[in-house]
């Protein structure tokens, strides 16, 4: 084949391969807005079985966990009195409960039910309950302390992807689209092009490794990585490579392709962000998703388009006016969609002011809004003084605002960091899902039993609802309920409240007032008959609001 059949061969593939990227990009970013195709929260635990601190008389044939929202367990374990561990690995899901059956007959003394789960936005979350069988002994250790190895390496890899995904592959379609025939800039695209190609696998891995809650020697374990997989984040990491690969291809495909390829790269952008993350799990789905697919374009398109503007002012003045004056009228529409989606995104996660000084996601929050504060600032004056003069050839202006422009990759580079802290706090909207479930107790004696649940599970004014039972099982007819709330180890004598039934089976108490949260002791007064009342109790546990 001669150079000239070569040639014509290479615009006929570009001709077809430019079209393909883009229908493939598309299909790609409307199949991660589609899916999953319910909402689900950063998952909190609700309640547990043994309910945390509980003694119970003898050892229970299982245990369970409930959540705000289905979760997968990546490890169960009890610790026994004497410090050993017991691998429990029997377990199903109903819905929103982890079932855990209990394998062995529980010796006398305090036990340590440690979990770990992860919740379908991808983040794994874990905790630990103490119960005692008989009476309480002296807690076992249970857990370790945070791996700050594995979180700054989790960190770090999370910025190499970002610097990819933003810096590379928004590079790469400002190269495309705005620079013309310039490449300045182009060594500095293609090498964050290839940070973000290191990130995304490692970060894929140390999301296994997080998962099981397992040290960064791990690392290569199949374990660690079939843990990964079985995340959402997984479905950011591939769609996030195809970014990468297609800005690659931008780079060093043929002149045709590259604006095909750049294009489709950048919406693959939006997508891997789409597909996992607290942002995107947040209800309304049909709202949240496509915001953080703007959301995350926007960012690259102007965090990518910097670096090489800056460069092409300082090293060809004059060949980058062209550039600049692009970018000048583009920028602002697309600051606009940054801000919108933004903004709606906080109030989603948010929820309400307080939440930003009283939560650590809330205060990441504010120091990300306070760096974006300067950044528009700086931006603004870049674009309203010295864009025009710097169009003109004003040499002074254009080395100004190389200065000005390096000083805003600075602030960009800070506000990554700041993002990829994100991965360790849950979300205030997360925390209040939380808060809203109930707490709920089973109490069972020989004459009667019920199930008490409390809503909210949190102090201030709540809702009581009880179901009554016979001992074993059968209905009871009550004539009257009462409910005796008393914390003594605060000082609080009985608070008593008659129930009501209203027709569904259940007794309820409204409008009652718990003053602070911590262990009740919680007991129902039961009017069997005129001569007969049968009294049960066992403590309740109610979250801090």
């Amino acid at each position: 084949m001669n150079a000239a059949q070569s040639s014509s061969t290479i615009r006929t593939a570009g001709r077809y391969v430019g079209p393909l990227a883009w229908l493939f990009a598309a299909l790609m970013s409307l199949a991660v807005l589609a899916v999953p195709g319910r909402a689900f929260a950063h998952a909190a635990l609700v309640a547990t079985d043994p309910a945390d601190g509980a003694v119970l008389a003898q050892s229970p044939a299982r245990f369970t966990l409930s959540f705000s929202e289905p979760v997968s367990p990546l490890v169960l374990t009890l610790v026994r009195p004497d410090g050993s561990q017991l691998a429990l690995t029997s377990f199903r899901l109903n819905d929103q409960t982890v079932e855990i059956d209990n394998p062995e007959t529980l010796k006398s003394g305090t036990h340590v039910l440690s979990w770990r789960v992860v919740s379908v936005d991808g983040h794994p979350v874990d905790g630990s309950a103490l119960f005692s069988i008989g009476a309480p002994s002296a807690a076992p250790m249970a857990g370790e302390a945070v791996d700050w190895t594995l979180r700054t390496a989790i960190w770090v890899a999370k910025l190499f992807f970002y610097a990819g995904l933003f810096l590379g592959v928004g590079g790469a379609f400002a190269l495309a689209w705005l620079a013309g025939d310039r490449r300045c800039g182009q060594r500095f695209v293609a090498a964050a092009l290839l940070f973000g190609l290191v990130g995304a696998p490692v970060s894929l891995g140390l999301q296994g490794l997080d998962g099981l809650g397992a040290p960064l020697a791990r690392f290569a374990t199949p374990t660690a990585w079939k843990t990964a997989l079985e995340t959402s984040f997984v479905w950011t990491v591939l769609v996030g490579l195809i970014a990468l690969g297609l800005a690659l291809l931008s780079l060093a495909g043929p002149s045709g392709l590259r604006k095909l390829s750049a294009s489709a790269a950048l919406l693959c952008v939006g997508a891997a962000l789409a597909a996992s993350g607290h942002a995107s799990a947040a209800e309304p789905q049909w709202l949240t998703r496509p915001l953080v697919f703007l959301h995350g374009t926007a960012i690259a398109f102007w965090a990518g388009a910097l670096a090489p503007l800056g460069l092409a002012l300082r090293q060809q003045p004059a060949e980058a006016r062209t550039f600049l004056g692009r970018f000048s009228r583009a920028i602002l529409p697309v600051v606009a969609v940054l801000a919108a989606s933004g903004i709606v995104l906080a109030i989603i996660q948010v929820q309400e002011p307080a939440a930003l000084v009283h939560t650590a996601y809330g205060r990441l929050l504010l120091l990300k809004l306070a760096l974006l504060l300067f950044l528009f600032t700086l931006a603004a004056v870049n674009r309203w003084t010295l864009t025009a003069p710097a169009e003109a050839g004003d040499t002074e202006v254009q080395r100004r605002l190389v200065r000005s422009i390096g000083i805003e990759m600075l602030i960009v580079l800070a506000i990554f960091g700041v993002a990829a802290g994100w991965r360790f706090t849950p979300p205030p909207r997360a925390l209040a899902i939380a808060a809203a479930q109930p707490v709920s107790i089973h109490i069972h004696t020989l004459k009667a039993m019920a199930d008490l649940s409390i809503t909210p599970g949190h102090a201030g004014e709540v809702a009581a609802s009880i179901v009554i039972m016979t001992g074993d099982f059968g209905p009871l007819d009550a004539k009257q309920v009462t409910l005796v709330l008393s914390k003594p180890d605060s000082g609080i004598e009985p608070i008593k409240r008659p129930a009501t039934k209203p027709g569904d089976g259940t007794w309820r108490v409204d409008n009652l007032v718990i003053p602070i949260p911590g262990r009740w002791d919680a007991r129902l007064d039961i009017l069997v008959s005129d001569f007969e009342v049968v009294k049960i109790e066992a403590p309740i546990d109610v979250r801090a609001e």
